[in-house]
């Protein structure tokens, strides 16, 4: 399984294929289509985004020593943002998670391209996966 650096890497260069926004977009909404659904059990108000504009539910678990994520959003676009996020963090280590940098966000150009509510959601959801895997990992250095 690839690390986080070089997913974010695939990602980029999935992106640099599309020379037009409208394109960019659609092709988030692909991921967000192909986003395996949360658990209805997990669409509960402590994982739900906070600071997002639309609902997003964000459930991370340990499954042997990596955090794996689910996800839904009742918005489409949003869907296809906590898609690539999930791609990126899914299935790593917590202290992974923990020091990885978001720059391919950037380099993307997702975060100008997005309303500021959206923006900010963005924010929020990586906030809340590096949440999880920090929680993860200070129940793991316990044991």
């Amino acid at each position: 399984m690839s690390n986080i650096q070089e997913r974010q890497k695939e990602i980029v260069e999935e992106f640099s294929i599309f020379e037009d926004w409208m394109d960019r977009y659609e092709y988030m909404i692909d991921l967000g289509k192909s986003l395996p659904l949360i658990q209805d059990q997990y669409k509960t108000d402590e994982n739900i985004i906070k600071g997002c504009q639309s609902r997003v539910w964000v459930y991370g678990a340990m499954d042997n020593d990596k955090l794996d994520f689910t996800a839904d959003s009742d918005a489409i676009i949003t869907k296809g943002i906590i898609a690539i996020l999930i791609r990126v963090f899914s299935g790593q280590k917590p202290e992974d998670i923990i020091g990885a940098n978001t720059d391919f966000i950037d380099e993307i150009g997702l975060k100008e391209h997005l309303s500021p509510n959206r923006a900010n959601g963005l924010v929020s959801m990586v906030k809340q996966m590096k949440m999880y895997a920090i929680a993860y990992n200070s129940q793991q250095n316990k044991a």
